[in-house]
């Protein structure tokens, strides 16, 4: 009879967690709408942005704050990938770090 034994083998990760209770944020986070319309068209906060150059200078001076507003995505259920990818390219070239998709609920049909 031939028994072999391993060592159990822990894969743990020291953490540093916050101690205490956690204070809620003072003051509501200022969101920034990008609306990326079925045709391609970009719309900031309602309004049409004309060109690709006036966008990332609008992404530019999101990036440029010490304190980043949220960027919420809503791209149209038809409209090409190669849109709503070159907006989060440049989002993220440009430094803006707080950017996400909503609206992903219409693409579940």
């Amino acid at each position: 009879m031939f028994i072999i034994t391993i060592p159990i083998q822990n894969h743990s990760i020291n953490l540093n967690l916050p101690t205490g209770p956690s204070s809620p944020p003072t003051t509501e986070p200022v969101v920034i709408n990008i609306d990326v319309d079925f045709d391609g068209t970009v719309l900031w906060n309602g309004a049409a942005v004309p060109t690709r150059g006036e966008l990332e200078a609008k992404l530019s001076e999101v990036a440029a704050q010490p304190n980043q507003p949220e960027v919420h995505l809503r791209p149209n259920a038809v409209v090409e990938y190669k849109s709503v990818a070159a907006v989060m390219a440049s989002a993220q070239r440009l430094g803006v770090t707080k950017i996400g998709m909503v609206g992903n609920e219409q693409f579940l049909k």
